[in-house]
Order: structure tokens, then sequence, then C-alpha cells
């Protein structure tokens, strides 16, 4: 078990200003769908948070939320192609170009953020609890600061067991 200095030593002591990734790369809520699927691609992201025009988060895109609408454009294309009732609510003439998709119509709406200066069990706490696998970090004014991984915590944890592995083994038991 830790006992109470330990929590203030190591990762246990920092704060979400320390975990996190600073300027993380993010995209604006008015970029087209293409742009969003490239973006996330090319830098091998499966999320990224979604900003307005003052850099104040407004949701996530992830590559699932791509998929989804994908899929729901295909489903559609099926119903037409077999007579069916289109899915769209105003069907377009065949052959018409696609509807201009944009990042805020298709992300998740949802920011899960902590403060800069959250505790590390703060981090756990919220990442668990939401069941989610990052949290952004935002600033006091609201403007996006960083993001915090679950594969960031887990380096901070495996770091500081390379560090101090009988303490670590000896807590395991």
């Amino acid at each position: 078990m830790l006992t109470e200095a330990r929590n203030r030593t190591g990762c246990w002591g920092m704060v979400a200003g320390e975990l996190m990734t600073d300027n993380p790369h993010s995209i604006r809520e008015d970029a087209s769908l293409d742009n969003a699927i490239a973006f996330l691609i090319d830098r091998g992201f499966r999320a990224a948070p979604v900003i307005d025009e003052s850099g104040r988060p407004v949701g996530v895109i992830s590559q699932s939320d791509i998929v989804v609408h994908d899929r729901e454009e295909v489903s559609g294309r099926m119903h037409d192609f077999y007579g069916a009732e289109r899915l769209e609510a105003e069907p377009g003439p065949a052959g018409s170009p696609p509807r201009d998709v944009r990042v805020s119509d298709l992300m998740t709406p949802v920011v899960f953020q902590v403060p800069p200066d959250a505790p590390f069990s703060r981090v756990l706490e919220e990442m668990v609890t939401l069941n989610v696998h990052r949290l952004f970090v935002v600033s006091d004014e609201g403007i996006l600061v960083g993001v915090i991984t679950a594969l960031d915590v887990l380096r901070r944890l495996y770091e500081e067991a390379r560090r101090e592995p009988a303490e670590w083994m000896a807590g395991a038991k």
C-alpha cells in the first residue's frame, strides 16, 4: 500500500500540466470531412480536439465518428438503390454531390477536461469514471493548452516503477 508520503512523490505528486502534451494538434469545427480524415490519418491520431475560432474546445472528432458517418451514408445509398425510401431527410437528385459535411456535424460535442493544476489522482479518477482515453487540459480562460492520454498516464507509471521497482513489487503483493 502506498504511504501518505509516497502519495506526494513521483507521478502521484504531479499535476495535469506536468502530464500533458503541450499545444496539442486540434482541428477547427468548420473544417471539412476530407480535411478531418487527412488530419487524423496523416498524423496517426485516433481522435483530436475540435476548437472554435477562439481556440476553445467544443468537442472531439474521432475515426469512429467518421466510420459511423460513412456507414450511415452507405446505408442511405443502398436503400435508394433498392428503391426504398431514402434515409436522408432531403434527398438530392441522383448523381448530386454529397452534402458539405463539416467536423461540427460529426464530432462528439462533449469535452472532458481538467485544469492544469488538477492532481494526478483526479486525472486518473476522471479517465476511469468517464471511461475515456484522453482528457483535455483547459486554462482558466477556457483555452485548450494540452491533452493527457491513457498512454501518457501509463508511461509515467511505468517510468516510476522502473525507478523504484522494489517498492512497486512490494506493493503488488
